[in-house]
């Protein structure tokens, strides 16, 4: 199959999941997307070794193992509700969103942004942070994010639209264009979102994770520093019955130094946040990527 066709087909496949399974009795949905986690889980493709493999960093542990297994076939059953409840999530009411939202430390960001100091909230990919931003905006705090270019065009146009629909501003990324855009927002005392767990451009900052090298991004701490932003990282989770999340304290702001030694410090502060968050729920951090700049080196060889 062809790139173009490729693109076409994943549009596709979203188009359908926004419509087919939006439309399906929950419980019947619940079962079949928790039937295919089990069927990615079993091939055994690609992506569920890198998962293990970033497990087996998470976990301290050498190689794969059966405990690993185990732990990537619940990881599998989490990223596949998160995908169930993405394609769902605008059929959701408020009470549902609000009332089904277990948070802790939320006041100190409320408090923040009540007093018109804008707030940066650092994400890993965890849980499910759509709809962990469905609640904010609910609470009353709309916010803005950035979105990565996908391909096809209007599978990029699907997803803003997507979030949009939610209530969300979302600004494509572009760079310097969108860091600029998010700092005018930060200044006017607004909120902003980013997943900032994995990083592949030249310009991030390599951070101790789990006791090796990862690379994350520099501009929350890069945006908090040029605005006066406070910068929370939150981790999240799932639970039975609905969600989980905590926002954390605000990150200490370095009193001297160059200014890339105060962002490199900001950020592996936040990354010391999403080890212990993660270490926490291990299995529901969806993470089938290279993070670790070893993992890195080794594709590029």
């Amino acid at each position: 199959m062809t790139g173009g066709l490729r693109d076409e087909a994943a549009d596709a496949a979203y188009a359908l999941g926004w419509t087919v399974v939006r439309r399906t009795p929950e419980p019947v949905a619940r079962l079949v997307f928790a039937a295919l986690a089990d069927r990615t889980w079993q091939r055994h493709g690609g992506g569920v070794r890198q998962l293990e493999r970033n497990l087996c960093r998470v976990l301290g542990k050498d190689a794969v193992d059966d405990e690993v297994r185990i732990l990537s076939k619940r990881v599998l059953r989490s990223y596949f509700r998160y995908w169930l409840e993405v394609f769902r999530l605008p059929e959701y009411d408020r009470d549902r969103i609000v009332g089904g939202m277990r948070v802790t430390g939320h006041e100190k960001l409320f408090a923040t942004l009540d007093s018109g100091r804008g707030a940066i909230l650092a994400l890993p990919h965890m849980g499910n942070y759509e709809q962990a931003g469905a609640w904010l905006v609910h609470s009353g705090y709309p916010f803005t994010t950035v979105a990565e270019r996908l391909r096809p065009a209007s599978l990029f146009d699907r997803f803003v639209e997507f979030r949009e629909s939610l209530g969300m501003e979302v600004l494509a990324h572009r760079g310097a264009s969108a860091f600029g855009r998010l700092a005018q927002r930060l200044r006017a005392g607004r909120p902003v979102c980013l997943v900032v767990d994995r990083d592949l451009t030249a310009s991030g900052v390599d951070v101790d994770f789990f006791g090796a090298t990862a690379r994350m991004p520099a501009a929350p701490a890069a945006l908090a520093l040029q605005t006066g932003a406070a910068l929370y990282p939150v981790t999240l989770w799932f639970e039975r019955d609905g969600w989980g999340a905590r926002v954390h304290d605000e990150v200490p702001v370095p009193s001297g130094g160059p200014r890339r030694e105060r962002i490199a410090a900001m950020t592996q502060h936040v990354a010391g946040v999403f080890e212990r968050g993660i270490a926490e729920h291990p299995q529901d951090w969806h993470m089938l990527q290279k993070v670790w700049v070893a993992d890195l080196a080794e594709t590029r060889r």
